[in-house]
């Protein structure tokens, strides 16, 4: 069965931007990576999405990687089974090939620009660059300012939290998933992505399409602050031990922490945190993840049951103010976001008037037929 899913490969967080790009697909399990090169409004995003337009008429299983700065636009597309990448290669999430030849090759589009129709405004391409930077600057700094709120919230959960009973919860799971599975000599390998994005638009997330095929889905819910991450990086290290790979995906807000996603596709197990930014309906997920009549097992794990009451009510107030202080903050950081996408569009107008696009038509029929020719 086809298989669509959205991931982000990477994302704007208090660390600026964060990159897993490296995890898209390794260099042994590809058999090509296509490294695209080329300024704003060179057609990057529009020469991927139509070769995805001609797999999918084919009824092939395609990841879509959205870019965070722009939902619309993508940063890349996996054939997953040709095991074919097309990776947006430019700055912010600059990538070089690792084996040319062997393994990557490089498009560069810039082969098919007018140079000299674009010198012509590169005063407006350098003030919209300016602009640009700046506008991220300003994201990044009030993304920073959240996650320093985050904090507070989580510390307060962590002290409240009843730990004995957070062990047990992450045991019962790898029992009742992974007990029957000896440690493995070989351990399974990590792919780490996100699943939901600050974008200019707002919070973005496409969670429900990385559960089809699902059969146990574990929705662990709780307040922004306290989160299931410790139970997910109990599980992940027991299933990677066990020899399964597993694929982890990051809160924007603590990209470098314990997973906010985790799917273990060997067992069709997923488990997800939902809290009110990705408010998660099991209804809706066991809709995504059934295949025809058969409908995944949902459990349902609620994190106040872990946690001392008592404890949090007395900051109930601090918690509060911190959580409008911390909407706050990322609704600035949006803003940012809107801005500099602003500058961007006009920016590609400098471009795309000196694209000769009936070329790069040309290049990418070419590739889709090599692609085809190659078979599964």
């Amino acid at each position: 069965m086809a298989v669509s899913r959205h991931i982000y490969p990477g994302n704007n967080t208090p660390l600026g931007f964060y990159s897993y790009y490296d995890y898209i697909l390794s260099q042994e399990a590809a058999r090509k990576i296509y490294c695209i090169k080329g300024g704003p409004g060179t057609g990057k995003s529009t020469f991927m999405r139509k070769i995805a337009e001609e797999f999918s008429m084919l009824e092939e299983s395609i990841d879509y990687l959205h870019c965070s700065s722009d939902p619309d636009s993508l940063d890349g597309i996996i054939l997953k089974e040709h095991r074919i990448a097309l990776i947006d290669a430019t700055s912010p999430h600059t990538v070089d090939p690792i084996n040319p030849g062997a393994v990557d090759t490089i498009i560069h589009l810039g082969d098919y620009w007018n140079e000299e129709g674009i010198r012509q405004n590169k005063n407006a391409v350098l003030a919209g660059g300016r602009k640009i930077h700046r506008y991220f600057s300003q994201c990044y700094n009030y993304l920073a300012a959240a996650g320093c709120l985050y904090k507070n919230m989580a510390q307060i959960y962590e002290d409240a939290a009843e730990k004995a009973e957070i062990y047990k919860m992450a045991a019962h799971i790898v029992n009742r998933e992974l007990g029957s599975y000896d440690i493995s000599l070989t351990t399974g390998e990590i792919k780490k992505a996100f699943a939901s994005a600050i974008t200019p638009v707002g919070i973005m997330n496409h969670i429900h399409s990385l559960v089809s095929g699902c059969k146990c889905i574990y929705i662990i819910s709780g307040p922004v602050g306290f989160s299931g991450g410790r139970i997910l990086s109990t599980v992940m290290e027991s299933a990677i031990y066990r020899g399964f790979s597993v694929e982890a995906y990051y809160c924007p807000l603590r990209p470098a922490e314990d997973p906010e996603h985790l799917i273990i596709p060997e067992l069709s197990v997923a488990l997800l945190s939902a809290c009110s930014y990705h408010d998660i309906e099991a209804w809706e997920i066991a809709e995504s993840a059934a295949v025809g009549e058969e409908y995944p097992e949902i459990v349902l794990i609620d994190m106040n049951e872990m946690s001392d009451e008592s404890e949090t009510k007395q900051q109930y107030a601090f918690l509060e103010e911190n959580l409008i202080a911390f909407d706050n903050m990322l609704t600035h950081a949006v803003e940012c976001l809107k801005r500099a996408k602003a500058e961007h569009d006009l920016l590609e107008r400098c471009y795309i008037p000196n694209m000769d696009f009936k070329k790069i038509d040309l290049l990418r029929d070419e590739i889709v037929g090599k692609i085809k020719e190659q078979g599964l």
